[in-house]
This record gives C-alpha cells, sequence and structure tokens, in this order.
C-alpha cells in the first residue's frame, strides 16, 4: 500500500483562513495526503495566507526564505518538498511571489483552492503553476465533503462559509480586491453542510464571511433569504445548540437579524461589530458610509432585543488625515458603548487602495500614543466585563479535556472568554451551568452550578449592557 502524502498547513489572519485550510486538508484527502505538524518531514507546505495587516506580504516572503533550507535539506535526502502560497496574499502578489521566491511551487488565490490537486500536477510537469483569476464556477461545488474521522478531530465546535468578498470598498481594505464581490452560497447547500457536521457530533456552528450579515443566498422557496431567516433554520437542526456568526458590518444590520437575537436561544449574544472610528470625518474618509450615531442605534436595537447581549469591535488609530479631536472621538465611543473586547490597530496603507495614496499621515509617534489610550481604555472594560462575571452562573458548551491539568476541562461561555472547568472529559459536548469563582489573566474559571442561588446573568452585566450607556436613541 502506498504510503501517505505529508500535508503541513501554517495559517494567518482571519476565521475565513482557518476554515479555507480545512477545506485544504478535505481536498488534499482525496489525493492521499494527511496532515504532519512539522514541517520538516511535510511533502507539501502551504503557506494560507492574509494581507489585511501591515507588512504580511514581507512575513510570507521571510517564512519562505525559512522553508528554502527545510527544501534544500529534504531534496538531499531523495525527497522532493513542494511549497504552496495560498490566500490573499497569493491573488495580491501573483506572479511577483514566483519571482521575489524562486523555492515557491504553486501560487493560488482564496478563490481557486479547490484546484490545488490539478495546480500540483502542473507545477509537477512544468516546474510552476499559478491560478489568482476569479474563477466562473462556484468552488464550494468542487470541494469534497469532510470525512468523518476530520470533522470529529476537529471538536465540536466548526465554520461554515455562508458568503464571501466585500461590496463596501473602505478606502483602507484590500478584500474587494482579493476576495471578490460578495457572494452568497444557497440556503440548502448551507442546511446540508450542518447536518454533516451535526451527524458526526459538532454542536456549534459559526457561519463566516467577510459581510456576514450581507448574506442573500437563494432559499429553497426561491427567494432570497437573510442571515437572520438562514439562523431560524439552522437552529432547528437537532444537535446544534450554539449558533454565532462573524463579521458584521453597521449597515446590514436588517429586521430579521435583530428579530433573531429576540427569539432564537441558540443564538449567541454576543455580536462582532466593527466600527473602525468613532469620528464621523474619519468615518467618511474611509467610505464607511454610516456615521458614529448610526452605529450607537444599531447597538441600542440590539439591546432592546436582547438585554444580555454584548459587543466586540475593531478600530484603526491613525488612519490618515486623524486629528487629536477624532481620536477623542473614538474614545468616547468606546466609552459610550461599552465593548466586552475590542481589536485595534494602527492604521497601515494597503498598495492599491485608495488611502495608500492620501498624504495626511499620522506620525508614527501619534499612532503609538493613541493606540495605548485606546487599548487601555478597551482593556478596562474587557477586565470590567469578565469581573462582573464571578458570582454568577453561566451556561458554558464544554469543548475538550486539558492533557495537562487532568481534572479540567476548556469551554466556551456565549461571549467567547477563555473558560475552564473542573470536571471530567465524559461532559464534552454538553451545555452545562458553571459558576464562575474567579479570573486567571483573562480566562474565567469555574464549577459546575450544584444550585440556583447565583445572580441572573443580566444583572450581573447590567452595567456593560445597558442601552442607556449609547446614544442616539
Amino acid at each position: 500500500m502506498k504510503a501517505p502524502r505529508k500535508l503541513h498547513i501554517k495559517s494567518y489572519g482571519c476565521q475565513m483562513n482557518v476554515y479555507d485550510a480545512q477545506r485544504m486538508v478535505d481536498t488534499l484527502a482525496e489525493e492521499g495526503f494527511v496532515e504532519t505538524a512539522s514541517v520538516d518531514d511535510a511533502d507539501l507546505v502551504i503557506l494560507n495566507t492574509c494581507h489585511i495587516r501591515e507588512k504580511a506580504s514581507e512575513k510570507v516572503y521571510s517564512e519562505l526564505g525559512r522553508l528554502r533550507f527545510v527544501k534544500d535539506e529534504a531534496a538531499r535526502n531523495g525527497r522532493r518538498m513542494n511549497i504552496a502560497v495560498a490566500g490573499c496574499v497569493a491573488q495580491a502578489e501573483g506572479q511577483e511571489i514566483i519571482r521575489r521566491a524562486p523555492v515557491v511551487d504553486v501560487v493560488v488565490g482564496p478563490q481557486s483552492y479547490h484546484h490545488l490537486p490539478q495546480l500540483l500536477a502542473r507545477a509537477k510537469r512544468h516546474g510552476r503553476a499559478l491560478e489568482t483569476e476569479f474563477p466562473v464556477e462556484d468552488k464550494f461545488g468542487f470541494l469534497p465533503p469532510p470525512k468523518p474521522d476530520a470533522i470529529r478531530a476537529r471538536g465540536i465546535s466548526s465554520f461554515v462559509t455562508v458568503q464571501e468578498g466585500c461590496d463596501k470598498f473602505c478606502t483602507f481594505c484590500v478584500v474587494p480586491y482579493t476576495r471578490g464581490a460578495e457572494v452568497s452560497r444557497a440556503v440548502t447547500k448551507i442546511v446540508d453542510d450542518v447536518l454533516r457536521l451535526a451527524d458526526h457530533g459538532v454542536r456549534e456552528i459559526t457561519l463566516i464571511g467577510q459581510n456576514v450579515n450581507a448574506y442573500h443566498g437563494e432559499g429553497p422557496d426561491g427567494r432570497v433569504w437573510s442571515l437572520g431567516t438562514l439562523l431560524r433554520r439552522l437552529a432547528e437542526i437537532p444537535g446544534i445548540v450554539r449558533l454565532r456568526y462573524s463579521t458584521s458590518h453597521p449597515r446590514d444590520v436588517d429586521a430579521a437579524l435583530i428579530e433573531a437575537h429576540r427569539d432564537l436561544p441558540a443564538l449567541m449574544p454576543f455580536v462582532h461589530l466593527p466600527v473602525q472610528s468613532g469620528s464621523d470625518r474619519i468615518l467618511a474618509a474611509m467610505n464607511r458610509k454610516h456615521t458614529a450615531d448610526d452605529y450607537r442605534r444599531v447597538i441600542d436595537r440590539f439591546r432592546a432585543a436582547r438585554q444580555d447581549i454584548a459587543f466586540s469591535s475593531d478600530f484603526i488609530v491613525g488612519f490618515p488625515g486623524e486629528t487629536e479631536e477624532d481620536f477623542l472621538a473614538t474614545l468616547a465611543l468606546v466609552t459610550q458603548i461599552g465593548y466586552a473586547g475590542a481589536y485595534s490597530f494602527k492604521y497601515s496603507p494597503r498598495p492599491g487602495t485608495p488611502a495608500a495614496d492620501m498624504r495626511e499621515m499620522v506620525s508614527a509617534a501619534e499612532m503609538d500614543e493613541r493606540l495605548v489610550r485606546l487599548q487601555e481604555l478597551i482593556d478596562s472594560q474587557q477586565s470590567a466585563f469578565n469581573v462582573a462575571a464571578i458570582g454568577n452562573t453561566v451556561d458554558v458548551l464544554v469543548s475538550n479535556a486539558q492533557p495537562a491539568i487532568p481534572a479540567r476541562s476548556s469551554a466556551a461561555p456565549p461571549y467567547l472568554q477563555p473558560a475552564h472547568v473542573t470536571a471530567s472529559p465524559d461532559i464534552i459536548g454538553q451545555i452545562l451551568p458553571v459558576t464562575i469563582e474567579s479570573l486567571e489573566r483573562y480566562s474565567l474559571l469555574g464549577q459546575i452550578a450544584t444550585s440556583a442561588g447565583a445572580k441572573p446573568l443580566k444583572t450581573a452585566f447590567s452595567q456593560m449592557t445597558s442601552p442607556q450607556m449609547t446614544t442616539g436613541t
């Protein structure tokens, strides 16, 4: 019997890349590849890249420099190693990758990785293979379903892509150029995916997309379904006890999504809703097409529908032309809303985007100072949010045992803080009430509840989720 070939994938960036990496594994499993955690014994190494953050492409070239030595060592031992660059840097850089890094055999964009077997065969024949066009066909129709063993090995939570691409064209963002226009998958295809996952032990589904709440897929009734309608259908699938989605855009929050949060116990009360800035002037320069008050009103609509809902967000500090007054507006927005957590970054120009040509640059020193101030505020809110959980009972989904601590299992509260519970591994996959007893850095520590004496969750978090904290209502 022919020995399996070994595949090593290193993914950078977003949840979409994590999902894409899993689907590459599924695709290449049909070709006899099995995953390995070690790059040294891999027959194929794939760098699944992200182009959102600063110096993303340079990090890829640096990694390729290291891989060149590994590939040379494999050749000296009589073994051929292939190296592929996939994802958004592959889409953006294309032929430049092969020019700068001849060690690369295959370059493939995020919409074409279902062609990996053919590209590897082409590289074997011709030395190189490149595909960065946006294909006409839907890649999901060509991807093989994951095997049951692979589903079980990935745990009780799974990502499912429902939407890809972006039509927003924010001036700082490369996604419309690397992922293409907004495209939504048909409802029946998504339901089939989730049914398969549920049949093999998955209990929690996170729907993902570049603008996931812009979802507009064809429903089985022939009508266009929104994300809220899709969530209602998925909540009916036996075995699926939790639903999440990411990442959203404030402009695409509609009544159906708000009502889904009101009506569906399986839909977690936690929304990642990027705003980027609290300044209307900067939001206009970013082409966000919403104001700070528009954003506040969206938050208020969520909170009116579900009292215990919480939020995270994304912020860019030092966008071209940002003044101290603009930055103070961002701090004011963060203070008014109160976040359970957020991601914040210094602005960095992405080649080919409109903002890259803007000349009113903020100095590096100002960016650094503002980022520290913003992160201190966000960290204080996150800490207060976590401290508020102590002494309260929350429902957690027990996800896996911790080998290093035999009596401890990892768990997922509704708000995605890391959590650990003292319990045996036989409760993995169950949702259990856990009384939070303490914090360990950013992690919650708790015990399975034995009584109903804890305060209601909405009382514990009332300071962070009160509608009075926002304005614009």
